[in-house]
């Protein structure tokens, strides 16, 4: 029979703890990284882009216009800034527990969706946009809050081509790879699989 002294054992417990933690933070560390290079994809994230620099790009724009760029705050990664029928406003991204969400309210947290990535979290926002602008959806809620809408993201400049085709593509099927082309093309298709 082995006993361990108290101190043994706490010392064992602690450094399990600790490479707990690592995995997690190298686990974070690559969901951000993968985030990130997703983003730049995109043509609608902004990088370094401040608050009032997206208010003036947002100015004249439509309800539903929107753009990502990075948070001035320190607790956050992202954040979205989009035209309301109130002016432009920025939502921030909050980043825990390895997945993507929207930062609100206490009460309305628990009740948010959760993302693995940045851009799958704005896909589904664009997606419940489009749907609940077809319905009879007001805009404006009537406790008086301002309903955000996600329509039509401000590139930093224009897209290419190709990348235009791919979104064609990736909103009409998610099989690509049952798709007649060749192996490089269905590649760049599965590179970028999202509709926004």
């Amino acid at each position: 029979m082995t006993c361990h002294s108290s101190d043994s054992t706490e010392s064992i417990e602690n450094e399990r703890r600790s490479q707990s933690e690592t995995q997690v933070a190298e686990s974070d560390q690559s969901r951000i990284a993968t985030a990130m290079r997703e983003l730049k994809n995109t043509g609608w994230y902004w990088g370094s882009l401040t608050a009032n620099g997206a208010k003036e790009i947002l100015q004249d724009t439509s309800e539903g216009t929107f753009l990502v760029r990075d948070s001035s705050q320190r607790d956050y990664l992202f954040t979205i800034s989009a035209m309301t029928s109130a002016g432009p406003t920025n939502l921030r991204i909050e980043f825990k527990d390895g997945k993507f969400k929207l930062d609100s309210v206490v009460l309305v947290k628990p009740k948010l969706k959760q993302f693995d990535s940045v851009v799958h979290l704005v896909e589904h926002y664009v997606q419940l946009s489009r749907t609940s602008c077809k319905g009879s959806t007001p805009l404006a809620q009537s406790n008086g809050t301002v309903q955000l809408l996600l329509t039509t993201p401000v590139y930093t400049s224009i897209p290419s081509l190709q990348h235009m085709c791919r979104i064609a593509i990736n909103k009409t099927t998610r099989q690509v790879q049952e798709l007649p082309l060749p192996n490089r093309l269905k590649d760049y298709l599965t590179d970028y699989t999202y509709n926004v």
